[in-house]
Order: C-alpha cells, then sequence, then structure tokens
C-alpha cells in the first residue's frame, strides 16, 4: 500500500490548486490527486460560464471578497505563464427600474472596499456608448472583470502537476476516507492507499464525502442546474462585453445575464433550476439517490417555504423560451427568440442549512487529518489560488 504525504479528493479546479498551491510551500511533498471522472474539472469547473470576477458582489471581509481579488491576480499570473487564453473585456451592471438604485449604489460601494480598480458609475448615455444594444437608467462599469476557459485552467494545472511528479489517479472514486490514527487510509478506484494528511475538494459530493470521513457537515448540497442559451450565428456582436442586472440580494445567484466567450461567441443566462440530479445537466436528469436526499431534508422544504416563488419562475423560465427572453429583454429590449440557440448546462453545488438557510461563503472543516472544503460556490473558479493557498497553509500547520 503506497504512502503519501498528502492526497487530495477531487479534480475540479479547487482540488487542482490546492495541489499546485501544496507544491509551491513545499516542492518535496509527495501529492496525490484522486478523480472519479476520466479527466480534470469535469463537473462545475468544466461547466463554469468563463468569467473571471474582480469582487465587486461579496461582503467585505468575507473570505468570498478577500479570496477573489487576491485569486484573480494570481489567476492572470498563471494564464500569461502558461498560455491559457484569458481576456479583460470588463462588465457593466445595469439597474433597469428606480428601485435597483440603492443596491447598485452598495455594490459599487462593496467594490470600492474590496479593493475592485476604475469603478464608474454611468448614465444611460454612456452605458450605451459601451453596450449599444443595452437599456437603464444608471449603470456601474467594471473595467477588470474579464473572460477565461476554466476547463482549460484545470487540464492546465493537471498536466502541470503531473511534470512536477503528482500523481493524477482518474476514475478513482474514493469509497473509503478515514482520517482516525496516524494516517489517513483511502480506498478509490479499489485500490487502498494512505496519507499522512488529505484534502476534500469533492463539490456535488462533499456532504457525502465528509460523512465517510464520519464529518456531520451541518449542510446538504442541493444541486441547482444553470441553463443556457447561445447568441445565434451573426446575433454575437449584439453584446460587447459582459452585461449583469442588478442581483437580488436574497438569492446567491445573479440573475440571467450576457457573457462573452473567450473562444468566441457569447452566451444568455443562467436560470437557477432545482436539479433532480447533482450531476444532472438536462431537464429529464433524474436521480433517485439525489432525489430522496433533498425530499428527505428538512432544510430543502423550509427553503421552497420561504422561496417557492423564485424557483415556479425559474422553472417557467427553463421550459419556455419566450419567459427566458422576456427576462434577457429587460437588459436588452431588442432581443428576440430567434437571436438564441439552445446552449449548456452547469450544476452548481449549493450548501443548504437545516434551517433553509443558503450557505454564502466557503467553509472549510478541519477533522482529524483532513480538510473538508463543504461550500466553495461562484467565485470559487476565479478564486481558487487564493483558496488552495488557504487550505494548503491549514494542511502544512497540521504537520507541525
Amino acid at each position: 500500500m503506497k504512502t503519501f504525504d498528502v492526497a487530495v479528493v477531487g479534480g475540479g479546479i479547487v482540488g487542482l490548486a490546492t495541489a499546485w498551491r501544496l507544491l509551491e510551500k513545499d516542492p518535496r511533498l509527495s501529492v496525490v490527486l484522486l478523480e472519479k471522472e476520466g479527466e480534470a474539472g469535469a463537473h462545475q469547473t468544466g461547466h463554469n460560464s468563463g468569467v473571471i470576477h474582480s469582487g465587486l458582489y461579496y461582503k467585505p471581509g468575507s473570505e468570498k471578497a478577500k479570496t477573489c481579488v487576491e485569486g484573480g491576480r494570481l489567476l492572470l499570473e498563471f494564464c500569461r505563464t502558461y498560455g491559457v487564453p484569458y481576456e479583460i473585456c470588463g462588465k457593466l451592471v445595469v439597474a433597469t427600474s428606480e428601485e435597483e438604485l440603492p443596491r447598485l449604489d452598495e455594490l459599487a460601494r462593496r467594490g470600492r472596499e474590496n479593493g475592485v480598480a476604475g469603478l464608474r458609475e454611468l448614465g444611460p448615455e454612456e452605458l450605451r456608448k459601451i453596450e449599444p444594444n443595452a437599456a437603464g437608467i444608471k449603470a456601474l462599469h467594471v473595467p477588470p472583470t474579464g473572460i477565461t476557459n476554466y476547463g482549460v485552467v484545470a487540464r492546465t494545472l493537471a498536466a502541470e502537476l503531473s511534470k512536477k511528479g503528482v500523481e493524477l489517479r482518474f476514475l478513482s472514486r474514493v469509497t473509503v476516507l478515514s482520517s482516525g490514527g496516524s494516517e489517513v487510509r483511502i480506498v478509490a478506484g479499489g485500490q487502498e492507499l494512505a496519507a499522512r494528511h488529505a484534502v476534500s475538494c469533492s463539490g456535488l459530493h462533499a456532504d457525502r464525502v465528509a460523512r465517510l470521513d464520519g464529518v456531520d457537515a451541518g449542510v446538504r448540497i442541493v444541486p441547482f442546474r444553470g441553463e443556457y442559451y447561445k447568441l445565434a450565428p451573426g446575433r454575437e456582436g449584439l453584446v460587447k462585453g459582459l452585461l449583469y442586472p442588478v442581483p437580488d440580494p436574497r438569492f446567491p445567484f445573479l440573475g440571467v445575464h450576457f457573457t462573452r466567450l473567450v473562444g468566441g461567441g457569447a452566451e444568455a443566462g443562467p436560470n437557477a433550476v432545482p436539479a433532480l440530479a447533482r450531476e444532472g445537466y438536462t431537464k429529464t436528469s433524474f436521480n433517485l439517490r439525489d432525489m430522496w436526499d433533498e425530499a428527505t431534508y428538512p432544510g430543502v422544504w423550509r427553503l421552497a417555504a420561504k422561496h417557492g416563488g423564485m424557483a415556479l419562475g425559474e422553472l417557467h423560465r427553463s421550459f419556455f423560451k419566450g419567459a427566458f427572453v422576456k427576462a434577457l429583454q429587460k437588459l436588452m429590449p431588442g432581443i428576440r427568440g430567434e437571436d438564441l440557440v439552445a446552449g449548456g448546462a452547469g450544476v452548481r453545488a449549493q450548501a443548504l442549512r437545516r434551517d433553509g438557510t443558503l450557505e454564502d461563503d466557503f467553509v472549510l472543516a478541519p477533522h482529524g487529518r483532513i480538510v473538508h472544503v463543504l461550500n466553495a460556490p461562484s467565485p470559487a473558479a476565479t478564486a481558487s489560488l487564493a483558496i488552495g493557498d488557504r487550505i494548503a497553509a491549514r494542511v502544512l500547520a497540521m504537520r507541525g
């Protein structure tokens, strides 16, 4: 049975970034990365919209705020060093009604407190100079926001980690994870191994992997599917950069928006539909175990009681294109159904507490010799190298 210094469970961008930062801090470490799929970044990372967030939205002082700004800088350095395509295209957050203006002002305040550079508040004429097809009564221009392809980032990280000696084990689902005693015992892909310490970055299955280790996470992962349309060929020019609505502070989602893609083209979306499978990328996706976990968790019913109307609205936009288009027309009145073609979808792993509260910030839970990442929602991709740095520091502190 092979023994490593550190085992990382999960080959998404946070797990990869953690392994990367561990080796930066101590290149002598022997590290194994365990991933149940056949490649890196197969789920949340590979279905990400690709936005490099600036740190605008997050409560000052929160881990999201601190790691987003720091992580964005580190991500750009990585992309430049290893030739990963990216573009700093800027973003507009647009208020379309008077009631949204105080929330837009609060975003500007948060952004400045978080150190987001170059923020400008624009009137209707100025915003149309940047986005000629947009409409609104006021906008916030966020120049540092960019785009990349996080699937490419993940695969590049994996390739570079392999060069540095990290053992990448794909098709290795973890079925045993125990931190009792002087080392961590793991069974992955039917093979047993050991590690002096471990990190679980298991995304959509974070709570289940924690339970393997006897950890009561205090949260349940509830999946939300985000569906996109693509702008039809020849209509990609309707949006010049990134175009967002003012978010509703009651929900951890940013509302349907327009996003340019670093490889060309543009997307519109996503919605946020309650999913019936943790890896459910289509409207008909269904997993009995996942469905049962949701149906028997009190937090789901409490969430539904508070926000059932929102969920019904998202489902309506999911099944009726006209409703999706109507939501987009608040930002871009001239867009029509024929301007959009079916796009892809992603699934967000959202941690939910028993009282129906959506966990908003990143959550790390050390247990024995293992650090469990129990919640890493957006902007985790942008912030990944900064989050990985914090996780790596905890692991090395455990070693003494």
